[in-house]
């Protein structure tokens, strides 16, 4: 098979722009990609668990630990310890990491047409429903 078929080959050059543009952009809010995941998770659910937020986001509980402690190094989260298990962590955002929301979403959508210019709206819902089901998430309609 030429590589150049190959979904495996085609899914890291196209994801490899996207998270170009998306770094580019995001870089002017203070944050990334994967920082913007967690955000977007507190936006939706007020408190998570580190271990749900990866679990939401398919990333190593590692991985997210690291996130996060940038994230509250740069005021963007809280860590809240719980009074009746110390080992059990939840994760808020802060007031800096809600101010973030209106902004950030406005970006993201800005960002979602700019990578997507070329696809007519049927095209544009067909490769979003075609990526969740490669990925095995039930996408919400818009």
């Amino acid at each position: 098979m030429e590589y150049t078929k190959c979904i495996n080959f085609l899914l890291t050059i196209a994801q490899h722009e996207v998270f170009l543009v998306f770094s580019e952009n995001l870089s002017k809010f203070g944050i990334t990609p994967g920082q913007y995941g967690v955000l977007a998770c507190l936006w939706k659910d007020e408190t998570l668990t580190p271990k749900e937020i990866a679990n939401i986001l398919r990333v190593e509980n590692s991985t997210i630990s690291g996130v996060l402690d940038r994230m509250q190094k740069r005021g963007l989260i809280d860590r809240i310890l719980n009074p009746n298990n110390r080992r059990s962590i939840s994760v808020r955002a802060t007031k800096e990491g809600l101010a973030l929301k209106e902004p950030v979403q406005k970006k993201i959508e800005e960002l979602n047409d700019l990578v997507l210019r070329n696809f007519s709206p049927q095209e544009r819902e067909e490769i979003l429903s075609l990526l969740g089901r490669i990925g095995h998430l039930q996408l919400e309609q818009s």
